[in-house]
């Protein structure tokens, strides 16, 4: 699944030695993913569990992804109707999700954004400046009220026929979530498995050590560290970081954000440039992570403090680059 959000940010995988794990690795769904894991003892071989993760890929792909046209997310966007439409029930999972986190960040957290998004040419990479006509006619189409759940069967009902789901925002934290769960399904208790720099780390590497994490400085043309976590959770933690700074173009002197705010229709103009977040879900930290980003250092703040979210936030001041930790995440900082 090639998702739209490839570029919110990137985590690099450092080690001080080479490492004695099965590695794993390959391209999908527009990206790349890579898996370290410790097979010793296991029946299985590392060609099972490349052909395991890879199916699990392509299972996702068929429901989820905005890029193909045969996607079950693409054909539902297609129907120009308000009758309910019966769909997979992962679909009806992620939208329930995204609407929870969406009414906590007052709609900042919009899956209906496809519209604005395909107007900036974020979805092609056609970038412009559209004009505020145009805005105001996609925005009357945008908003998770304009979507009926129907949880226990598994359907949904657009209550405008033009409303258009974009699932990439939250979509590749749960692909984390199955390639995670395939893994474990095979017995493996200690792995660290990242699909477009996004991961799921749990138990150690073999040597007892802890997995280590290298955060990126959100910096446009450079790739350094801002900071190397060692993570330290045997049950097993998800470490999705979004960003402002590598999806953007600019026009006349002033720099467009691929994060939008859906009550205006334009990109956000906060000095937030990143967000990592630290959960066991997954799927709820992918979508965490981007919420955040869109409210903007102050409000996303109180957010994970009464959410009492683990959050890295890298904002800007002035010419400076500044960190928050949320006290969540203070309070049992990754060593």
């Amino acid at each position: 699944m090639k998702l739209l959000y490839i570029a919110l940010a990137s985590l690099a995988l450092t080690a001080c030695q080479p490492a004695p794990e099965t590695e794993l690795a390959g391209s999908v769904q527009g990206t790349t993913y890579h898996i370290k894991l410790v097979l010793e003892g296991l029946p299985v071989t590392p060609e099972q569990i490349k052909a395991d993760v890879e199916d699990t890929f392509r299972q996702v792909d068929e429901k989820l992804s905005n890029w193909r046209e045969d996607s079950e997310i693409s054909r539902i966007n297609r129907q120009k109707t308000s009758e309910w439409l019966t769909v997979s029930p992962e679909i009806v999972k992620l939208i329930a999700i995204a609407r929870e986190v969406g009414a906590k960040t007052q709609g900042c957290y919009d899956l209906t954004v496809k519209p604005i998004f395909d107007l900036w040419g974020f979805s092609k990479h056609e970038n412009r400046v559209p004009e505020q006509a145009e805005i105001d006619r996609v925005l009357a189409h945008v908003g998770m009220d304009k979507l009926e759940l129907d949880t226990a069967q598994n359907r949904l009902r657009k209550k405008d026929p033009e409303v258009q789901i974009d699932l990439s925002s939250i979509a590749q934290g749960y692909t984390v979530a199955q390639v995670a769960d395939r893994l474990e399904s095979r017995g493996i208790r200690n792995y660290l498995a990242e699909v477009g720099g996004e991961m799921k780390v749990k138990g150690k590497k073999a040597n007892g050590q802890p997995w280590r994490v290298a955060i990126e400085k959100p910096t446009p043309f450079a790739r350094e560290v801002q900071r190397i976590l060692d993570i330290h959770e045997e049950q097993g933690t998800a470490v999705m970081t979004a960003g402002t700074y590598r999806n953007f173009f600019e026009d006349r002197g002033q720099t467009y954000s691929h994060i939008l705010d859906p009550k205006t229709g334009r990109p956000v103009t906060h000095g937030l440039l990143s967000v990592t977040i630290l959960h066991e879900d997954p799927t709820l930290a992918d979508a965490w992570d981007t919420a955040l980003l869109c409210v903007g250092e102050a409000e996303g703040v109180k957010i994970a403090e009464a959410e009492r979210l683990k959050a890295l936030f890298i904002y800007r001041d002035g010419d400076q680059l500044k960190e928050h930790l949320s006290p969540a995440f203070a309070a049992e900082p990754p060593r």
